[in-house]
């Protein structure tokens, strides 16, 4: 991934030096193993352990002429080692070495999403207490519904974040698995007591049946749920993108003081990095398909996944990374206009109550549809001549028929839409 959507902590996961250190950890471990059931020299797995070394560009060099990456590492390992290096991968395929190793930076990539994940969580439970009762109105279609709480709406994209974690915590827990059990995975030529000791080593599971290969299905359920997370991220960025239009402006991303918004407008502050997220969220989702296609092999396996996720382990976790710890910063600094949001609320002459006309017409006896006809016509008078619904509603026969004014008046009780708020933060939150 290119650097300016890049951070070093979840990088270097995916750094030859991190992949090739992995490498030789699996088949150190393997070592150890073999020794422990008598297949290998105590002496031999001592020096094995002490002379274990590699350099990347000589490994690079080799495989330019062997074509290989395991093998090249392997002779480079043996160069270093000497005789006992022929104990090194005895019995093992490059798959086991390949497939276990990105097991392990799949894991540690998680641990770093779950991380930016929980503070994400953290911020907007905060944040969602904040304006618990932050009134604004409502939106379906864009157009304006009935009242809400801008905490309710970050309480919202709270919960849908702690689903995300959850799915994490089991996709992650899919893919920390070994797989060392040879050509076709019937181990012949190697030990299962080798892939046991290396996975509980290596705090993974034992994948309980393979071909030369961890199954993808794995893979592909990792990946679709970081396409959620990042459909996640999306969705409040959309959010904030709308809010922030000059018309609405109930939210603001936080402007520094020397931040410049258009090269030609100085009066520009646009919602960029919320513009930004949007886009990385398709690249991220990008890569759903074609870890699903990787599951597709021909026979005991191919090589046709491994471009893939060369190219698309890295670059989405990165990205995804990326995103988190951008998200957190946005929503950390939003600019909330309480103002504005009252502003807006209001601008609606009150049709937001259009409902509890109806509901209270069909109380006192009209039919839903006679009610629905009368209410809606007093609307969109208000709608089309922009003057106050509740007005409207007291100069009209039809209305007047069956309600009295106090009932209007009572209908137009803004705190009625409120009632059940602090019932829904309880159920969410528990307190």
């Amino acid at each position: 991934m290119i650097p300016r959507y890049s951070r070093e902590n979840l990088v270097k996961i995916w750094k030859p030096e991190n992949k090739l250190k992995i490498w030789l950890d699996i088949e150190i471990l393997a070592c150890e193993a073999q020794q422990k059931i008598g297949l290998l020299p105590k002496k031999s797995l001592d020096i094995i352990k002490k002379k274990a070394s590699f350099q990347i560009k000589k490994i690079d060099k080799i495989e330019k002429e062997v074509k290989h990456d395991v093998i090249a590492f392997l002779t480079n390992l043996s160069e270093n080692i000497g005789v006992d290096a022929r104990f090194i991968h005895q019995g093992m395929t490059s798959s086991d070495v390949l497939d276990t190793c990105l097991s392990i930076q799949l894991k540690q990539s998680c641990g770093i999403i779950k991380k930016e994940l929980s503070e994400l969580i953290k911020i907007l439970k905060k944040k969602s207490i904040q304006h618990k009762n932050t009134q604004c109105i409502g939106r379906s279609h864009g157009i304006y519904a009935e009242p809400t709480t801008f905490g309710l709406k970050l309480l919202t994209t709270y919960t849908e974040f702690q689903r995300n974690y959850e799915r994490l915590i089991e996709a992650e827990k899919g893919i920390s698995i070994c797989a060392i059990s040879g050509a076709v995975g019937t181990f012949a030529n190697v030990d299962p007591f080798i892939e046991k000791y290396v996975a509980k080593k290596l705090k993974l599971k034992v994948e309980p049946i393979s071909t030369q290969i961890i199954p993808r299905d794995r893979h592909a359920f990792l990946f679709s749920v970081l396409g959620l997370i990042a459909s996640s991220i999306e969705n409040i960025a959309t959010e904030i993108r709308h809010l922030q239009r000059s018309e609405v402006r109930e939210v603001e991303e936080y402007f520094s003081k020397n931040q410049k918004g258009s090269s030609a407008m100085p009066h520009k502050r646009n919602p960029v990095l919320s513009e930004n997220l949007t886009g990385l969220s398709r690249m991220i989702r990008a890569s759903v398909i074609p870890m699903m296609e990787n599951i597709t092999l021909w026979h005991e396996r191919d090589i046709s996944h491994s471009s893939v996720e060369r190219i698309t382990c890295p670059d989405t976790l990165i990205l995804l990374d990326f995103s988190l710890s951008r998200l957190k910063e946005i929503i950390k600094k939003l600019v909330i206009n309480k103002k504005r949001m009252k502003k807006n609320l209001f601008d609606s002459k009150g049709l937001f109550n259009s409902q509890r006309v109806l509901l209270q017409l069909i109380k006192k006896g009209q039919t839903r549809e006679n009610a629905y006809k009368s209410v809606q016509k007093v609307a969109m008078n208000s709608w089309e001549k922009n003057e106050s619904f509740e007005k409207l509603l007291l100069k009209d026969i039809e209305i007047r028929k069956y309600l009295t004014e106090k009932d209007i008046k009572n209908i137009f009780n803004l705190d009625y839409h409120y009632k059940n708020v602090d019932f829904i933060f309880k159920r969410v939150l528990g307190k």
